[in-house]
């Protein structure tokens, strides 16, 4: 009785940790903060998050700093007419009130130019997100996989079954 007890408090407590890097800054919410690792001698590095405005009013990111950098900048890609094509968002990005901001590969995305150390997977990143009501937030990135998709997940939880819980 005492492990299956015990094992639910660890299954709870594993299920509510994502939750715990979320960062709230009135009615901002930022989550899935993450960034790829990088080769040495990597010149830029990216980085990706998601904000939603539960407020009745719009924000903007205005900017984005990191001292793992020698310059932090929010950049936008996208293609037009078959060319990719890469700007920086020096005006910054509204996030709509009630909407969303998904900094992700292939769009919107922090760009850290000239990383002062490789990014390695599975340590962190720190950034400071400033917004024109907000002000400035500090957020950590977690490190994912060289070429990854998304953040990485803990599947650490993966290998236990149902049966475990009896022993």
């Amino acid at each position: 009785m005492i492990k299956r007890i015990a094992l639910s408090l660890l299954l709870a407590a594993s299920l509510a940790a994502p939750a715990l890097a979320d960062v709230t800054a009135g009615p901002l919410v930022i989550r899935e903060a993450w960034a790829r690792a990088t080769p040495p001698g990597a010149r830029v590095g990216g980085g990706y998050l998601t904000v939603k405005n539960t407020g009745a009013e719009p924000d903007t990111l205005v900017s984005v700093a990191s001292p793992v950098a020698e310059k932090t900048e929010l950049h936008l890609m996208k293609t037009e007419d078959g060319v990719m094509t890469m700007r920086q968002a020096s005006e910054g990005v509204e996030i709509p009130a009630g909407g969303s901001l998904t900094l992700e590969p292939g769009g919107y995305h922090v760009m850290f130019i000239r990383p002062k150390a490789p990014f390695v997977q599975g340590e962190t990143v720190p950034l400071t997100l400033t917004f024109a009501k907000a002000g400035a937030v500090e957020v950590t990135l977690t490190i994912s996989p060289i070429g990854a998709a998304g953040p990485a997940k803990d599947h650490s939880m993966h290998d236990m079954h149902s049966g475990d819980a009896t022993q």
